[in-house]
Parts: C-alpha cells; sequence; structure tokens
C-alpha cells in the first residue's frame, strides 16, 4: 500500500526509540539485598544470561572481601547466571580515563568472556570508573547491557543515574564518549561505607547544583543538613542522596532532551569551569570539588548579572562551606587558561555558547554571552571569601 511519506521525494520521518530506566536503593546489594541484582539480570529466550563483573581498584583495596563475594555471587547462583571468569580491575579515579589503552585492554576482556548484546558487565566503582566501563560496554557489540553500582556519594547522586558515557582525550574531559541509557542502577548504601570524607562530603556539590536548578525546598533541605552530612550523619544525608538521584533522573527521562541535542544543558550549571579547573590541576581537584567551585562561582555572577540575590548567593556559599568543600584553587588565579573552558564547552555541546545561571533559586536561565569582567569579579569574591570567615546570608 502507498504511503505518501515514503513515496515523497525528499523524505523526513520523526521517530522515538522507548527506553527503560531502572533505579534501585539498597541497604547492602552483595548482602541481604542481592535479590535485587540478580533480579535485574533477566535471561532471553531460555538463555542464561553471561555476567562480567568489573570493579574500581581503589573500592576493591577498601572492601578487601569484595572480589569473593562477588564470585560466591557467581557461584550460588549458577542457575541463573553464568560469571565469566575472573572479576577484573580497573584504575579509580581519572587515571582510568586518561588512558586510552585501558579502553581497549577492556574491550579485549569482553571479547575473550563471549559477551553478547544479552550479557551483563556489572560496574562497581566511582564515577570515572563508571564512565570508563559504561562506554567500553557501549561500544561492543553496539552495546552490551550495562548495571551500574556507584560507591561515590557523586555517582549515586549524579552521574550513575545519567545517560553519559566517556573517557578523556586531548587533554579534554569526556571528548569521546556515547549516550547510552544503563540498563540498570542500584544505589548501595553499604558501598558508601569505606568511601574517604573528602570523597564523601565531595558528591553533595551535585545535591546543592540540582536544588538550585530544580526545588528550592530541596536547596533548604541541603543548607540545613549540611553539617550533619559533614558528619556522614546518614539520616540525613540518604535522603538528600535519592531526592538528588531522582531530580537528575527525573530531568533525563521528563525533560525532553535525554541526549542533548539541544542548545542548553542546565544539569552542567557550574561545569564549564569545573571541567576546566580538573584539567589545570591534573585532577588534584576532583570533580565534585570542582563543580563546588563551579557552583559558587557562577552563583555569584548570577548575582551580578542575572538577578540572583546577594542573599541567595550568599547562602550557597555558605551552603558549600558547611559541606566541608573548598571555594578555591590556586590556579583559580589562571583566569585567562580557565576562560578556555568557555570555548572548550561550547565546542563539546556545538553551535553557539549556552551556559546555564540563575535569576533565583529553582528559577535557572540561559544565556550566550559571559561578560569576563564580572566573571572575573565573581572568581575573586569567591577566592576571598575561601579566603576568610563565612558569609553568613543576610
Amino acid at each position: 500500500m502507498s504511503d505518501p511519506v515514503f513515496d515523497a521525494p525528499q523524505i523526513d520521518v520523526s521517530f522515538s526509540v522507548p527506553f527503560q530506566h531502572r533505579l534501585r536503593f539498597t541497604a547492602d546489594v552483595l548482602g541481604s539485598d542481592e535479590h535485587v541484582l540478580l533480579d535485574l539480570l533477566e535471561g532471553s529466550e531460555g538463555k542464561t544470561p553471561r555476567v562480567q563483573f568489573w570493579v574500581d581498584e581503589d573500592v576493591a583495596a577498601a572492601n578487601p572481601g569484595l572480589e569473593q563475594r562477588l564470585e560466591l555471587f557467581g557461584e550460588r547462583h549458577s542457575d541463573r547466571v553464568i560469571a565469566t571468569g575472573n572479576v577484573q580491575f580497573v584504575p579509580g579515579g581519572e587515571a582510568v580515563k586518561n588512558d586510552i589503552h585501558i579502553l581497549e585492554r577492556m574491550l579485549k576482556c569482553m571479547n575473550a568472556a563471549d559477551l553478547d548484546r544479552r550479557s551483563y558487565v556489572v560496574v562497581i566503582g566511582g564515577g570515572a570508573v563508571l564512565d570508563a566501563v559504561g562506554f567500553a560496554a557501549a561500544i561492543a557489540h553496539r552495546g552490551i547491557r550495562l548495571i551500574r553500582l556507584p560507591t561515590t556519594t557523586l555517582a549515586q547522586g549524579d552521574s550513575g543515574v545519567g545517560v553519559k558515557n566517556s573517557v578523556n582525550l586531548f587533554r579534554q574531559k569526556n571528548w569521546i564518549g556515547t549516550f547510552a541509557v544503563p540498563w540498570a542502577v542500584i544505589n548501595d548504601e553499604a558501598l558508601l561505607s569505606t568511601l574517604p570524607d573528602r570523597e564523601f562530603v565531595a558528591g553533595f556539590s551535585e545535591a546543592v547544583k540540582v536544588s538550585l536548578l530544580k526545588d528550592a525546598a530541596f536547596f533548604d533541605r541541603v543548607c540545613e543538613g549540611a553539617a550533619a552530612i559533614r558528619e556522614r550523619d546518614m539520616e540525613v544525608a540518604r535522603p538528600i542522596i535519592r531526592d538528588s538521584a531522582v531530580w537528575h533522573l527525573k530531568h533525563i527521562t521528563r525533560g525532553g532532551d535525554p541526549f542533548e541535542a539541544l542548545e542548553a544543558r542546565p544539569l552542567d550549571y557550574g561545569h564549564w569551569s569545573a571541567h576546566k579547573l580538573e584539567v589545570m590541576t591534573d585532577f588534584a581537584v576532583s570533580h565534585g570539588e570542582a563543580v563546588g567551585i563551579g557552583v559558587a562561582i557562577d552563583t555569584v555572577y548570577s548575582s551580578l548579572k542575572h538577578g540572583l540575590s546577594e542573599t541567595d548567593a550568599n547562602r550557597v556559599l555558605d551552603c558549600l562551606q558547611d559541606l566541608g568543600l573548598p571555594l578555591s584553587h590556586p590556579m583559580l588565579s589562571e583566569t585567562g587558561l580557565l576562560f578556555e573552558g568557555l570555548e572548550q564547552f561550547r565546542q563539546h555541546l556545538g553551535g553557539r555558547l549556552t551556559i546555564t545561571m540563575l535569576d533565583g533559586v529553582g528559577r535557572p536561565i540561559n544565556v550566550h554571552e559571559i561578560d569576563r569582567g564580572a566573571m572575573t569579579e565573581a572568581i575573586e569574591r569567591v577566592r576571598v571569601v575561601a579566603g576568610g570567615s563565612k558569609v553568613h546570608a543576610r
């Protein structure tokens, strides 16, 4: 039967691809809650699924029995899954994303394990490891099912629930990567127990960020709980991590632009300088800490240029300090180099420069030009606050 759309000399057809994002919250996924992971490892057409475990070396070092627990998981459930070979380990932190040869090794291991599109890669680690292993899984056979178990507050509240995978190249963050929806994400509380204090608090910079973009009441709760979070009070931290993850997930699944085809990238508020600062410091400043600094800078800039009240800007700085996050680094004085991050940000997105700012808490706006004089003033104000006492919002 003739179809006028396809009979036309010029054919433009819109279509959508159905995705399902699965997010789970557990107390001990390799203990009393292991059924949550097991239930996600679906077979197909009577075929037992193959599973390969990948682990962040830093996480393994902090959890000496982790490898054995994963091996026992495969043995106990051999009637439902086939655990392929040994547990695989990769360097933690940005090191895993900075060496392209590690990516090649991951692909070789996935090939040697005979993984296919109905197999599973289960990755346990921080955000950088999730990014790198996720990228390998996304390009192997054009996509192996990926299950992420984030082990940092940063990854549990932000990147771990995202749909991006990447490694670094040409001294640029995330230059090579893909958009790929994970099969599932499990935010497990037990996996946070060995996280160093510095990394524990660093992840909450993303909670500050998403609350500023999405929900003023959520921002109030982050500020109220900041001191307790710094002390690792999980009764306070747990719901903040969960709400941060849910807000990120809502944006991805309901925001209308999961693969960032449009100009704006609101979830990257504060990130144009954060990504550049990480590279400028050879990653001595972690991603979470850099985001905290970037959020502080763009918040002060928003108060200088876009109508955000000085009171609210001061509240943001106070909140970040109460969490125990640094607000400065000596490399911030290299403003000419830092401003290169604006062009790299534009290139990464494509098209014209689009930066998210605030005209109020919970009210993001998009701007296409940056007043470098005002931005330099914002950077200096943040550095002054970092070198002194709290600003105490009025």
